[in-house]
């Protein structure tokens, strides 16, 4: 088995065994605690340019299949895993995962400390590392070098956005979904309620948007920092008040900074299927699935028209808000799970009952 090397910016190197592709791969390592789930956290946009470290020791059990995927193109820029299953047993398994990520061009590394790896991403924030094989000619000092000193990506959302708008149709309420790297589960919750969706690119226009007569507009998930989108916050700002919008994490962040509140970047993110998050409203706690590296500074909002409904219950930020003079709400988790728990699954159908009443307040006008 070859070996590889994980080498973080700090000059830390984990030496474990390669599968997937064998070329080398740079970018942001980061974790996530979900036990199962990995097909789905493999193909999630929401990984554009990062290296996804899986907490869980034993990955790939129950191999990869064709019903479980949250895009056709994985964005992920490699995968760490402590023990890589070999010989999957599952009814539905097509493929290992050390055969999709070869067949997809994504390296990985096993058999690393991945408990160290993710104390060292707690201590020290998510950091830059690269993917490399394990061999004489590396200079480590000159890879931690280039590491330190390559900037930031600010392009996420422009390489997971669809080129062109594209329908799934359906008989119910009429949805524009703007796609910021959207994973598919959202797209299949609102088909699964016959919403006649239009999925258009982040940079679509609001006077695009409105000449398709939307019912309502679902703003979707999608990866980096939500200031580097500045196409998108101009385009909800012009949409605001027009008709009723639901967002989901960047659309959730994306849809605040229209509004003037502000984000930060968290220390090491929220990923994972397990995250409680609190409806201050009703003082439910659901458990969700999460995957973000930014949050809404709940100061912020104090000076817009929103309101703060859900926090979260391990480190007291912002999960979602909610407009007060018009139907607009978003969340910061994900109730679409895939992966993860499904608790939060309502909000679907509170989107679908809110277009309903506006639609109802037209027929009454006219």
């Amino acid at each position: 088995m070859k070996k590889r090397l994980l080498i973080l910016e700090d000059g830390t190197v984990f030496t474990g065994t390669a599968f997937g592709s064998e070329r080398a791969s740079q970018g942001e390592v980061v974790f996530t605690t979900g036990m199962t789930g990995y097909q789905e956290t493999i193909s999630d946009p929401s990984f554009y340019g990062q290296i996804v470290t899986l907490t869980y020791p034993l990955i790939g059990n129950y191999g990869i299949n064709r019903d479980d995927f949250e895009s056709i193109t994985p964005a992920i820029r490699g995968f760490v895993v402590r023990e890589l299953a070999k010989t999957p047993s599952n009814f539905r398994c097509d493929l290992t995962v050390d055969e999709y990520l070869t067949s997809k061009d994504i390296p990985g590394i096993e058999g690393i400390d991945t408990r160290k790896l993710t104390r060292i991403i707690r201590s020290k924030g998510s950091v830059k590392a690269i993917l490399t094989a394990a061999d004489e000619e590396v200079n480590v000092d000159e890879i931690v070098a280039k590491l330190q000193a390559t900037p930031a990506i600010t392009n996420h959302v422009r390489e997971v956005s669809p080129k062109a708008a594209y329908p799934s149709p359906g008989r119910g309420k009429r949805v524009v979904l703007i796609d910021y790297g959207m994973k598919h589960g959202i797209l299949r919750e609102l088909n699964k309620r016959d919403c006649d969706v239009l999925v258009v690119p982040y940079n679509t226009s609001a006077e695009e948007i409105l000449a398709w007569h939307p019912d309502g507009i679902m703003l979707s998930n999608g990866p980096g920092n939500p200031e580097d989108v500045a196409e998108g916050i101009e385009t909800v700002r012009d949409l605001i008040g027009k008709v009723p919008m639901f967002g989901i994490c960047l659309g959730h962040q994306i849809f605040s900074l229209a509004c003037g509140a502000q984000s930060f970047k968290l220390p090491f993110g929220h990923r994972g299927g397990n995250h409680p998050v609190k409806d201050l409203r009703t003082g439910r706690t659901d458990l969700t699935s999460q995957n973000h590296g930014y949050a809404i500074d709940i100061d912020s909002l104090k000076d817009t028209d929103l309101e703060i409904t859900h926090i979260a219950l391990n480190d007291g930020t912002c999960e979602g808000v909610r407009h007060k003079k018009y139907p607009i709400f978003t969340v910061q988790y994900h109730p679409e799970a895939s992966p993860g728990p499904e608790d939060s699954n309502y909000l679907f159908d509170e989107f679908i009952e809110m277009m309903e009443v506006e639609a109802g307040k037209g027929k009454q006008h006219a």
